[in-house]
């Protein structure tokens, strides 16, 4: 385990179920996943934009957390170590950030092994396909990965071996196009169920929150007020309401089913450097729910060296 917090931030005097600024960005996404800045980057950025703390929340990997937490403490910056977990719903994707569990736990390495191959052989599957009508290879792809083994390697990579051979601008365009789920030589991520996702993060220690869940961007059908509550159920802590793909209609809903089912409310950039027009700090968590999430997690109640 690591200490979850590098904390110097203020406690905040109600959970007001509202964007706060000067809060902290719990999402965020660095070279150990699909991001183009390393944990450093996202530190001295952060500390520019004024916020009280982050979240590493590489995808499917907690690889970046050493790099985080060193640069954390020469900054003395707030920081919480997290991942984003892809996970399935009956079909519908979806992400959970999981905040502050304990690293060691067997049941969810063996978790993140499994998906980091099914995500690696579908990328490769994937550029298989548009290597047919695309100038770029496997090994194209692989330039573009920062960490080597150590990098969860998905559709972002290829967007960039894309760019990297003149066929698009940025990864936007590429979004737009060939690497867009709606594409032709588009495959879904081969995920875990979401209950497995949510109990495994829950029995190592840590805190579930769905990301995104109101993106109408994302997924053709969202998840229902009947899927959450089951999960609320199952342990599911949280929601991501403050997010730049939930419209305001979603917020609403959110922030009611929230209050529902005594789940707390998260705001998060999903910033990913110049990966994504997302900039970091754009929407935040208050200080107060931070505690919550602190108080809730195996990290947040020991203090023992990183493994």
């Amino acid at each position: 385990m690591t200490h979850l917090l590098h904390g110097y931030h203020e406690q905040a005097d109600s959970g007001d179920l509202q964007p706060y600024t000067g809060g902290w960005d719990l999402h965020c996404h660095t070279v150990f996943s699909d991001g183009t800045c390393t944990p450093e980057q996202m530190m001295d950025q952060a500390i520019q934009a004024g916020l009280a703390g982050v979240a590493i929340t590489d995808h499917d990997t907690s690889q970046g957390w050493t790099q985080a937490r060193q640069a954390a403490n020469e900054r003395r910056f707030s920081l919480i170590l997290g991942t984003e977990i892809t996970a399935d719903e009956q079909g519908i994707s979806v992400h959970v950030l999981a905040y502050g569990y304990d690293r060691s736990n067997t049941a969810l390495a063996e978790l993140f092994t499994s998906t980091r191959q099914a995500r690696l052989d579908r990328a490769r599957h994937m550029v298989d396909l548009i290597s047919c009508d695309y100038p770029i290879t496997w090994q194209d792809v692989l330039a573009q990965v920062k960490e080597g083994e150590r990098t969860t390697v998905g559709r972002p990579h290829i967007a960039d071996a894309l760019i990297a051979a003149g066929i698009y601008k940025n990864r936007s365009e590429a979004f737009a196009g060939v690497c867009s789920s709606h594409s032709q030589y588009y495959l879904p991520t081969p995920s875990p169920s979401t209950e497995l996702v949510v109990q495994t993060v829950k029995a190592a220690g840590g805190v579930a929150v769905i990301a995104h869940p109101g993106a109408v961007g994302r997924n053709a059908v969202l998840l229902s007020d009947e899927h959450i509550s089951r999960l609320a159920h199952l342990g599911l802590d949280g929601l991501e309401v403050w997010h730049r793909d939930n419209p305001p209609e979603q917020r609403e809903r959110l922030l009611k089913l929230a209050g529902q089912l005594d789940l707390l409310v998260t705001g998060g950039s999903d910033w990913h450097g110049k990966g994504k027009p997302n900039r970091l700090g754009e929407y935040t968590t208050s200080p107060a729910v931070v505690e919550t999430i602190i108080a809730c997690s195996s990290q947040g109640q020991n203090s023992l060296n990183e493994q």
